[in-house]
Parts: structure tokens; sequence; C-alpha cells
């Protein structure tokens, strides 16, 4: 008897998943946005699918915002709370962003860590 328990360092979410809906790439290409910014703000995301665990602050995680399948990858986060819910076997919790890439950074951090050309997002 066992269980299925997934660890991540990237939370991958779409805006119906909780991704922040004050960020958004068109605008971040105008005037960029910076972690300042959402200091003391906690964002939340749920319904992810699986049950997942993320690294614990001080160790950071990757957001990545999931648009139509494609991966835009906005910076780094804090995951400082998780949630399992074992009967829909789904993950929820809470973020702090503790950095915000520039957009030359979105596209070389896919280019550097996941190199997927699926689910690559061209800006």
């Amino acid at each position: 008897m066992g269980s299925y328990v997934e660890i991540n360092d990237t939370l991958q979410i779409t805006k119906e998943q909780g991704f922040p809906k004050e960020l958004d790439w068109r605008q971040h290409l105008k005037i960029p946005y910076t972690a300042e910014q959402f200091k003391d703000k906690i964002f939340e995301f749920k319904d992810k699918p699986n049950i997942r665990n993320y690294q614990m602050p001080p160790v950071r995680n990757f957001l990545v915002e999931n648009i139509d399948g494609k991966w835009l990858y906005w910076g780094l986060i804090h995951i400082i709370e998780v949630k399992h819910d074992y009967i829909n076997k789904t993950t929820s919790g809470k973020f702090k962003i503790i950095y915000i890439n520039k957009s030359e950074e979105m596209e070389m951090t896919h280019n550097l860590i996941d190199r997927n050309k699926d689910t690559f997002f061209k800006l």
C-alpha cells in the first residue's frame, strides 16, 4: 500500500487557478513590474491537479503562467501555505512574489531550465 506525492519547484498555474490578475505580460513589456510592488501581497492558488509539495522558504519556487498550454516564466516565489484535498486529489495554497523577471529574463529562464519547445511562450 502506498501513495503518490509530487514534489515541485515550479508553481505553474492558469488565471482560473489563481495566477495573479495583477500581472499582465503585455503591460509588463511596456512598464515592467517589480517584486517591490507586491511585497505585502499574498496570492492564492487553487485546484492544482494532484497532491503536490513545494520547496519551503527560504528556498524559492518558479512562478509560471500557463497561457493556453504555453509556459511564461514570471519569476520567483515563496510558497507559504499548502492545502491538500485528498478526495479530489488537488492542491491549493498561498504564495508571495520575491522576484519578477525582466522581459528578457522570461524567455531566457524557459530556455535555461525548461527547454520544452512545446510549452515555450514567445513574447
